[in-house]
């Protein structure tokens, strides 16, 4: 198997498929037996040349219209591909369940019982307001994560609202205007240093930005949806708590 998404990449490992890869991502960076599996470049428009020298019987992609040109060349080929997506939680279980069937895993089944039960146990939210989180995945132009992506559940789980909640995409192009007239509490930064951006003039009209109201959390847990996002979420209610 290539696989040519990070979630993908991951949930073959947690399924005891790991073995059947010969080919990855640069950003399949987990967990770090994956570094082991020989890297064929990007996942988005990726180099046929590298994939079909791993000599795959299957192709994994991530599901975007970027792929659609790679996934006909494979096709012409007879070389089987298919397209999973991952954008949220709720996408972890069927996907996990089709790539156990397509490598002959058992024991899925017990695998997600187990992070189902993990994140009904997480703490409820404490009774108070809840801050309106703005998740920003690039900022020229503006582009925010909205409410189909795995990060607007993490914040909520973790006791805040996504700004951009009820915006179905995972991520859409908004304006700084838009973003004033949302009026976040808090800025999501994933990484530990402070945003280049902050300084820039024009993002002094986002009161959060401008007040420096960050809350900074690390690693690829906020990357991709994973097994492990249960602990992306104790992580983020703990790092809301520090700002709250």
């Amino acid at each position: 198997v290539v696989s040519l998404s990070p979630s993908t990449t991951e949930l073959l490992f947690a399924i005891g498929a790991g073995d059947r890869l010969v080919g990855r991502t640069r950003w399949c960076t987990d967990p770090p037996a994956a570094l082991d599996v020989p890297s064929v470049g990007d996942g988005l428009n990726p180099n046929i040349e590298l994939i079909l020298s791993r000599r795959p019987d299957l192709v994994i992609f991530y599901h975007s219209p970027a792929n659609a040109s790679a996934i006909q060349q494979l096709t012409a080929l007879d070389i089987p591909s298919l397209s999973v997506r991952l954008d949220r939680l709720e996408d972890l279980a069927p996907a996990a369940r089709l790539l156990a069937s397509l490598t002959e895993q058992a024991g899925v089944d017990a695998l997600l019982e187990g992070f189902d039960a993990e994140l009904t146990a997480l703490p409820q939210r404490e009774s108070g307001s809840t801050p309106r989180v703005l998740i920003l995945a690039w900022d020229a132009p503006p582009i925010v994560i909205g409410g189909g992506s795995f990060l607007s559940e993490l914040v909520r789980l973790a006791g805040g609202e996504n700004a951009f909640a009820d915006l179905a995409q995972p991520s859409a192009p908004v304006s700084i205007e838009a973003i004033v007239v949302r009026q976040p509490d808090l800025v999501l930064v994933v990484g530990d240093t402070e945003p280049v951006f902050a300084s820039r003039s024009e993002w002094q009209a986002v009161t959060a930005i401008r007040d420096r109201r960050f809350v900074s959390v690390s690693g690829t847990e906020f990357s991709w949806p994973s097994l492990r996002s249960v602990e992306a979420v104790r992580r983020l209610r703990a790092a809301l708590a520090e700002v709250s």
